[in-house]
C-alpha cells in the first residue's frame, strides 16, 4: 500500500499577477526555466552532509506541479497547463493541473495552493470564506474531495 495521492487542480486567476509571478508559475509547472529568484515559494530546505559527514540544511528548490506522462500511481496522464483569459470577460489566466502527490509534500504544494488562492477569480470564493482551489484523492478510494484553501491553510481533508 502507498500514500499517493491524485491532485487535481482547476483555478481560474485574475489578471493582476506580475510577469516576475507568472515566470515562476510557469517553472512550477514545467513550463519555462527557473526564475533567478523565487518569489511564490521561496525555501526548499533539504539535510544533505557536508564534507565531514555533518548535517547541514541546503535550499534545493524543484517545480511542484511539473510532472508530465503517463501517472505511476493513481491512472491516466500528469500534466499541468496555464492559459490566458485576455479575450475572455474575466481576465486573467486558466490554470489546470493533475499530479501525484505524497503527504511529505503538502507543506510545499500547499503553500503553491495558498499563493493561488489568494490570486483566485471570485468565482472559486464559498460563502464561508474558502477558496475552492480543486479535488485530491487518495489513490486506493473512487470520489474525490474538495480541495479549499481556508483561513490561509490547505484543507487536506476536504
Amino acid at each position: 500500500m502507498s500514500d499517493f495521492h491524485e491532485l487535481m487542480i482547476a483555478v481560474d486567476l485574475r489578471e493582476e499577477i506580475s510577469e516576475a509571478e507568472l515566470a515562476d508559475l510557469r517553472w512550477h509547472l514545467g513550463m519555462g526555466p527557473r526564475p533567478e529568484s523565487l518569489s511564490i515559494v521561496t525555501d526548499f530546505p533539504v539535510v544533505v552532509e557536508d564534507d565531514s559527514g555533518a548535517p547541514v540544511i541546503e535550499d534545493d528548490p524543484y517545480p511542484l506541479l511539473a510532472e508530465q506522462g503517463p501517472a505511476w500511481r493513481v491512472g491516466g496522464v500528469l500534466f499541468s497547463a496555464l492559459a490566458s483569459r485576455a479575450d475572455l470577460p474575466r481576465k486573467g489566466w486558466s490554470l489546470t493541473s493533475r499530479q501525484e502527490i505524497h503527504p511529505d509534500q503538502f507543506e510545499k504544494v500547499g503553500e503553491l495552493l495558498c499563493w493561488l488562492a489568494g490570486r483566485a477569480d471570485t468565482s472559486h470564493l464559498r460563502e464561508n470564506g474558502a477558496v475552492r482551489v480543486g479535488f485530491l484523492r487518495f489513490q486506493e478510494t473512487d470520489v474525490p474531495a474538495a480541495l479549499r484553501v481556508e483561513d490561509g491553510q490547505v484543507n487536506w481533508r476536504g
